[in-house]
């Protein structure tokens, strides 16, 4: 899975808008929406305020692993 479809993903497992999270990240909501179409890259500040919001790796959201969390 792409980090476009995980970031979809994990907002909509959530119930989240795409407003939510950009109200979230400090952005207008049509600029979220670049990052889930891969219009515009996702900051390293974002990527770490993604990962803090979902409890998630960095990794999982730039889908390196099959699983969400780093093995132990």
């Amino acid at each position: 899975m792409d980090t476009l479809c995980i970031l979809r993903e994990l907002r909509e497992d959530k119930g989240l808008t795409q407003k939510e999270i950009a109200n979230l990240l400090h952005i207008d909501q049509s600029y979220y929406s670049k990052y889930e179409r891969g219009i515009r890259p996702l900051p390293i500040s974002h990527l770490i305020l993604l990962c803090q919001f979902y409890h998630v790796s960095a990794d999982y959201i730039l889908g390196l692993p099959d699983l969400p969390y780093p093995q132990k």
